[in-house]
């Protein structure tokens, strides 16, 4: 597979990608088959979408770019559910399910309700 760069005119191959880069690309290419499965299902809808990971990969800019794509998604009907580790989402979305580590080995959740930055 090629990558078409139109900053620079030319295609390029995918392993020239960045992590930022690559992340933009999951996320389009998975967008564009929710919305090919859609068409071909008979109308059945894909309304919920999780996203494990790649924000670590992520210029501030580009999280920027991919928060607010995600949130328009969630505008147009959407869940869209990020698992995440990168500390700079915290202040950016507003209802979290946080699960942390407990000292006898096993976890603990629970649900937090605010308002985000963005």
């Amino acid at each position: 597979m090629e990558i078409f760069d139109h900053y620079s005119g030319y295609a390029r191959p995918l392993a020239t990608l960045s992590g930022g880069e690559s992340f933009l690309a999951s996320l389009s290419l998975a967008l564009g088959l929710a919305d090919v499965v859609q068409a071909c299902a008979g109308g059945v809808r894909l309304d919920t979408m999780f996203i494990d990971e790649g924000f670590g990969t992520l210029d501030s800019e580009t999280l920027d770019v991919a928060l607010k794509a995600l949130f328009e998604l969630q505008k147009s009907g959407r869940l869209i559910g990020i698992i995440s580790h990168v500390e700079e989402l915290r202040s950016r979305i507003p209802a979290r399910l946080e699960v942390t580590k407990t000292k006898s080995g096993g976890s603990s959740a629970h649900f937090e309700l605010g308002t985000a930055e963005s």
